[in-house]
């Protein structure tokens, strides 16, 4: 799952990347709503997590912009009122959330606005004996409880959703990293070779030469 967040608190926005990066997911960050787009138009987003009162382009117009594209909008906002709550709706935002807010009330709006760009999976996937619930983040194989980290537990988790096709390492990268991944990075292969060996035997990744790799 890649995530943008368009925050101009930097505070707030950085602990809210981190905190989803610990849920397995990429996170890129935007402080106004100009870099924001910019983003938007060369990355391909799941969610974007939107305050409404960025600088320089406001949160409204980007929210017109997007709005018609896959991404999906999570809106947020310093107002609670309903007729702000309407009024972000009605600018196309998906979801709407006011300040302060619970982190895991984010996290669960942001999962189930995920869902509706993706093709519908169940909420527990399973293949070659390994089991990988999403709403839990908890992985085991053959009844094995699997000490995945937030980066394993991503990769794995693209591909069981993949359902047996090949995954490239840019998909990997793509999915699982933010944009400042080095391309020309080895850490594919490094979280690989660590998940590979957490799952143990016998061997459930597949890698495909010049493809990449296939569950």
């Amino acid at each position: 799952m890649r995530i943008l967040v368009a925050e101009d608190e930097r505070f707030l926005a950085e602990m809210v990347a981190e905190g989803l990066r610990e849920q397995a997911m990429a996170v890129d960050v935007a402080y106004d709503g100009a870099a924001a787009l910019e983003r938007l138009a060369v990355n391909e987003y799941d969610v974007l997590v939107l305050d409404r009162d960025l600088p320089q382009v406001h949160g409204d117009d980007v929210c017109r912009q997007v709005t018609g594209t896959p991404v999906r909008i999570l809106m947020l906002t310093a107002s609670g009122e309903l007729h702000e709550r309407v009024d972000g709706l009605n600018l196309g935002a998906d979801d709407y959330l006011a300040k302060p807010f619970a982190f895991d009330e984010l996290v669960a709006r942001i999962r189930a606005l995920a869902r509706r760009t993706a093709r519908p999976l169940p909420p527990v996937l399973r293949r070659k004996g390994i089991t990988l619930d999403s709403a839990r983040r908890a992985a085991s194989r053959d009844g094995r409880r699997l000490p995945l980290s937030p980066k394993e537990y991503a990769v794995l988790e693209v591909l069981m959703r993949a359902q047996g096709a090949v995954v490239s390492t840019e998909d990997l990268l793509e999915r699982a990293w933010d944009e400042h991944i080095d391309p020309f990075t080895t850490v594919v292969k490094v979280t690989m070779s660590k998940l590979r060996s957490k799952l143990g035997d016998p061997p459930a990744i597949v890698t495909v030469p010049g493809g990449g790799y296939r569950l």
